[in-house]
């Protein structure tokens, strides 16, 4: 299934695996590249030296191509940069910061930038900033998500209608209809979080994997606009937290309440009470736990039999 995005990256399909904080290691990364997608090692829940190890286990676990995912807002940035050049990561996804500012230096270093965008506007910087493809990110999704609330059906068209290169779609999207949904709308790939999360690769803990596989439509809600917008399960914090907006608080407040480490607690040490449970809208669909392979294969057939269906659809 050859395309913009499988050429881009020479994967066999156009399914990214998300490089989740607390979720995506080198296990989830290394087996979604075995099945053909491109797998993503989460750079944003690791120390330096934690991500080196992560890279140099995923190297060892698989042939094929691999990237990191990297929150531009990180502390060490500048040295975990040079580690992914180090140990010869050729995919970097940036998010969670301006694009100029390390787009340049890596293609210096023949490495291919994508940079992830909830709008529009950061699409044409993206662009304008010469990364390879963006990611365009709906507010369904489970991850640091944009304040404008754009969902992922009206999201994709407006931003292939600015952008010339690569889109990669993402934000509720767990299935092959999706996938060919989003495709559709003028996507060359899509980009997968909460169904990967549900993997029996994933490092999330088996207590909040069990949450995902749960959940029903409106168990989640996107909240902390003031400081980066996530959707959260609702949980105690969850609670907590919006009895703490109806006093009006400050930025402070917010910051004091959520603390440090909270979303380690709850995805990666699973406390479900007082842990920050971050997962897509999407978990509705999400029933089971699997291998990642299964999870990409699964995925591929729902894709043909949708296209199939599709042909037969007559007005």
């Amino acid at each position: 299934m050859a395309n913009k995005i499988t050429e881009l990256f020479n994967i066999k399909y156009p399914i990214i695996q998300a490089g989740m904080i607390w979720n995506s290691g080198w296990r989830l990364a290394s087996a979604a590249s075995n099945a053909g997608a491109l797998g993503l090692i989460g750079a944003g829940s690791m120390y330096p030296d934690v991500l080196r190890e992560h890279i140099k286990k995923c190297k060892k676990a698989t042939n094929k191509p691999f990237g990191v995912n990297v929150p531009m807002l990180y502390p060490n940035i500048e040295e975990i940069m040079n580690i992914i050049v180090e140990e010869g990561v050729n995919i970097v996804f940036t998010s969670a910061g301006n694009p100029k500012t390390w787009t340049a230096w890596l293609q210096d270093k023949g490495i291919t930038v994508v940079h992830v965008v909830s709008s529009v506007k950061f699409a044409i910087k993206a662009q304008d900033a010469g990364v390879d493809a963006v990611v365009a990110e709906g507010f369904e999704a489970g991850g640091h998500n944009g304040r404008d609330e754009t969902t992922t059906l009206t999201l994709i068209p407006m931003v292939k209608e600015q952008i010339d290169i690569p889109l990669i779609a993402a934000g509720g999207i767990a299935t092959g209809q999706a996938m060919l949904a989003a495709m559709v709308l003028g996507a060359d790939a899509v980009q997968v979080g909460s169904r990967f999360v549900a993997s029996e690769e994933s490092s999330a803990h088996d207590a909040f994997k069990h949450v995902v596989v749960d959940a029903k439509e409106g168990d989640t809600q996107l909240t902390l606009k003031e400081l980066a917008p996530v959707r959260l399960v609702k949980n105690k914090f969850f609670n907590e937290l919006q009895e703490l907006y109806k006093t009006g608080p400050t930025i402070e407040e917010l910051k004091t309440l959520l603390g440090r480490a909270r979303a380690k607690r709850g995805m990666f040490e699973g406390d479900l009470d007082d842990g920050e449970l971050e997962i897509g809208q999407i978990a509705g669909l999400i029933h089971d736990i699997k291998p990642t392979a299964q999870i990409v294969s699964d995925m591929m057939q729902e894709f043909r039999n949708a296209q199939k269906h599709a042909k037969k659809i007559s007005l």
